[in-house]
Order: structure tokens, then C-alpha cells, then sequence
């Protein structure tokens, strides 16, 4: 089943509810990581979320999710374009906590103190917006469900769930994300929640029946109406120019350190795992300008 999101509404017009199958994305971006096991079931819900944020956008945006606690992962950070491209990376890949209750302890592995920061390009030139609210319960479908109610003022519920199969690897990956517009209906409202309550572990539900499964299964006897199907896949936004304007950033004395004491410069980018190397004559142009 190829990774990809479905997005709906229900016929009244009050409430939406988009539904993705993440699993190859997840699985690629983690094995890029090289994550651990805990790490990997962090980086897959933080992947499903920000692919479900980003299918929210306009032709041309980007949303940034940066995670960053007092845990030992220190940060995450998925990005996600609107045409269903998207990347993530971790602080400590290597970083492991301890099974709690039989189940992953992605909490304590972000830490319980700390913030998300959501940064949206809106395609226009300017400045990026940044919302930031603090990690409530550091369970990302938690944080990112607080930050869109709090933030955006629209009531938000947020489900994400990853497994791993007997090598380690991802072997389901995906969520959803219910919101209530100005219209709801209370009623339906509470019959999605109660449905939401009731719901079997998401890996099972989305590996046996996928995302329009899942959609069913939340909506129930709700009628609704499918509103898009779209593709979801990796792609890493970097480059030798972005590569050269992050060298350039560190002043005309740091890059001339490196031209004579290293003979040149090699970045590696913390997404995709390229590396740019740059020369001692390299970066005598940069330095020149």
C-alpha cells in the first residue's frame, strides 16, 4: 500500500477528519536516522503528524515542527510540503528509554519539559509565522492536537501510531486528525470523540483496513463526503547553495579558520545524510564574495 493521505469531510460541514498511511516514509527516514528502536517510534508519529499538518497547506507552503525537551532525544524535526514531501530528523538517534507498561516510552524519551515550536512558510516572501506552546503531555499527537487548538483556535484531536516488526524496522506508520469548524454539530462532535475512545491500537486498525478505513471508523453512521487523496513521500529540501548561505552565516573569520587550518569544509545535512564538501579554493570564493 503506497504511503498517501485522505481527507474528508463530513456532510454537515462541521467537522473534518484527515487519515494517513505513513509506513514507507517513516521507515526510510529512520533508517536515514539510524535510530533506535524508541527513537524510530518517535521519528514514524512525528513523520505522520507533520505529513497530516502539511497536507493542511496552501501550493507553496511549508510547515516546520521542531520537538525539543529535556529528554535525551534533545530535539526532533519533521518538515512537510504542501505537495506531500516531507523530512525529519532527531537530536540523539541513538538516543533509548525503557519500555513503560508494556508499551514505548516516546515521553520520556522527548523529555516532559519542553516546547513545541511550529513554523509555517507561507510562499510570499516574507518571514515565516512561528506558534510555540509548551509540551503538554510529550506525546506528539497530544502536543500537535494542544498547539491547534491553542494556537489556531480550532479544537483539534490527534491520533498517531507506529510498530516495528521483528528486525527493527517500521512496519506501519500512520494517524489522524479530527477538527471541529465553526459549524459543528455538538452531537457529532461527541459521537466522533466517544468513537476516537473506543478505537483498537492505530498500527492494528491501519494495517488491517488503512487510512479509509480509519476514516470510516471515526465518522461511523456520520455521512460524509471524501474530499482528496493525496500521495506522501521523502524528500530533503537541501543543497550545495543552502549549504553555502548556512557556511556564510559563520563569518568571514570562521570560514578563513577552516581554509587554513582544515584546508576546507565538509557539512553533512542532518535530513538526508549528504555531504558537501567544499575546498580551500571554495571557500576562498565564498570568503571573496
Amino acid at each position: 500500500m503506497s504511503d498517501h493521505i485522505v481527507r474528508a469531510l463530513c456532510l454537515s460541514g462541521g467537522i473534518r477528519i484527515l487519515a494517513c498511511n505513513a509506513t514507507l516514509l517513516a521507515r526510510e527516514i529512520s533508517a536515514l536516522q539510524q535510530a533506535s528502536a524508541t527513537a524510530s517510534i518517535a521519528m514514524a508519529r512525528g513523520v505522520a503528524g507533520g505529513a497530516l499538518m502539511g497536507s493542511m497547506l496552501k501550493s507553496g507552503q511549508r510547515v516546520a515542527l521542531k520537538f525539543e525537551g529535556n529528554g535525551p532525544l534533545r530535539k526532533m524535526i519533521v518538515e512537510a510540503d504542501s505537495d506531500g514531501a516531507v523530512c525529519g530528523c532527531l537530536g540523539d538517534p541513538a538516543a533509548e528509554t525503557v519500555p513503560l507498561d508494556g508499551k514505548w516510552d516516546v515521553a520520556a524519551l522527548i523529555g516532559h519539559a519542553g516546547f513545541l515550536t511550529v513554523s509555517k512558510d507561507i510562499g510570499m516572501g516574507g518571514e515565516p509565522y512561528h506558534g510555540m506552546v509548551q509540551l503538554v503531555t510529550s506525546e506528539i499527537g497530544d502536543d500537535l492536537a494542544y498547539y491547534l487548538t491553542e494556537s489556531e483556535q480550532i479544537p483539534s484531536a490527534v491520533g498517531l501510531g507506529a510498530s516495528l516488526d521483528e528486525n527493527g524496522y517500521i512496519s506501519v506508520c500512520g494517524g489522524f486528525l479530527v477538527q471541529a469548524l465553526p459549524k459543528a454539530d455538538e452531537t457529532e462532535i461527541n459521537s466522533i470523540m466517544e468513537r476516537i475512545s473506543g478505537l483498537p491500537p492505530l498500527s492494528d486498525l491501519l494495517k488491517e483496513e488503512g487510512p479509509e478505513g480509519l476514516l470510516k471508523a471515526l465518522f461511523g453512521d456520520i455521512p460524509y463526503t471524501l474530499l482528496e487523496t493525496r500521495d506522501i513521500f521523502f524528500r530533503c529540501g537541501c543543497s550545495r547553495e543552502k549549504v553555502e548561505r548556512a557556511l556564510l552565516t559563520l563569518g568571514i573569520e570562521e570560514l578563513k579558520n577552516m581554509q587554513s587550518k582544515d584546508k576546507g569544509a565538509s557539512i553533512t545535512c542532518e535530513f538526508c545524510r549528504k555531504s558537501y564538501h567544499f575546498d580551500a579554493a571554495e571557500l576562498e570564493q565564498l570568503i571573496a564574495g
